[in-house]
């Protein structure tokens, strides 16, 4: 089968296109042939170095995937050959998605709903996943509560933006002006330019979160605790200096703010999220937005567009 892979870590310049034996599933495996894998700013990052990936070089890159069983472990319950799935949490310690073929353990998996494509499916796997956690596990966020997204036209942004409206909450994100009207659609009730001056009082305004989702932690911490309502929650994705939270300790206190740091990787149970996340995908209340695609020769052009670009949505990679 093709795959990309990389020897050593470096640049872009490091992933190629190869022709490699097709994954054997482990007992509890099940062998998918993929229809469609996403990129995501954490495969840049496993890539170059800068975040620990235990599972050995050469490596294959990618978290999402979407396509077909066509081979099942003996332990693997619950799925058969044809089965439409789509699954996250690899590209880790497990080889990753942007091959022709991938083994995954079937507690990653989940059925992908008649009517909902598989370019859809793979798109939303790692991001829902990341919202849900972020959302529903550790922030408990609940109807009629407000909900601030920082980032909604980003990939987990703009899918908690719908998860947030899903559970009955008034949503208020921030984006550049292009995105606005599109994230009106997607259910957030208020969207503000998160470059305007004054966006503490616009944010005020539209209702003090109850719950906040930040992708910059160190940068925004002085902003979130400045707006956010009493007894807020705030879930942390992302960061790279935090450093900027001493000066906040009062402010923080003051208002008895509680801070979740959140990592796809270490949920609990995988499969039973994306199930959740399935149900919401059939119901038309959830689907990311597949911003572009690549065949996987073009995967180092989806790591140089992930980390430098503006787009609504995922990226979406078609073997």
């Amino acid at each position: 089968m093709q795959a990309v892979r990389y020897h050593d870590h470096g640049g872009r310049d490091v992933l190629q296109v190869e022709e490699v034996d097709r994954p054997t599933p482990d007992d509890d495996e099940v062998l998918v042939e993929v229809a469609a894998a996403s990129v995501n700013p954490v495969d840049t990052k496993f890539r170059d170095g800068e975040t620990f990936q235990p599972g050995g070089l050469p490596w294959i890159p990618g978290s999402d995937v979407a396509g077909t069983v066509v081979e099942t472990g003996p332990d693997a319950s619950g799925y058969e050959v044809g089965d439409r799935v789509f699954a996250t949490g690899l590209g880790n310690d497990l080889p990753g998605t942007c091959a022709e073929y991938v083994a995954v353990p079937a507690e990653l998996l989940a059925r992908i709903p008649e009517g909902v494509e598989a370019e859809t499916a793979a798109a939303t796997a790692l991001v829902g996943v990341t919202a849900w956690q972020t959302l529903v596990e550790a922030c408990n966020l609940r109807p009629a509560e407000t909900c601030l997204v920082h980032g909604g036209s980003g990939g987990v942004g703009h899918v908690a933006v719908q998860l947030a409206a899903a559970t009955g909450a008034t949503v208020t994100t921030t984006a550049s002006t292009g995105y606005h009207d599109r994230l009106r659609e997607l259910g957030a009730d208020s969207v503000f330019d998160y470059r305007r001056d004054d966006l503490a009082e616009a944010v005020g305004n539209a209702g003090a979160p109850d719950v906040i989702l930040d992708h910059r932690f160190d940068e925004y911490l002085p902003f979130d605790a400045r707006v956010a309502a009493q007894d807020g929650r705030i879930a942390v994705i992302g960061n790279r200096d935090l450093r900027a939270t001493h000066d906040n300790v009062p402010r923080c206190r003051g208002k008895s703010l509680s801070f979740h740091h959140v990592s796809m990787f270490n949920t609990p149970d995988v499969g039973a999220v994306l199930d959740s996340l399935a149900t919401l995908m059939a119901d038309g209340d959830l689907a990311a937005v597949v911003a572009r695609r690549y065949s996987l020769d073009n995967v180092d052009e989806a790591h140089r567009a992930v980390v430098e670009d503006s787009y609504l949505g995922k990226l979406v990679v078609v073997p």
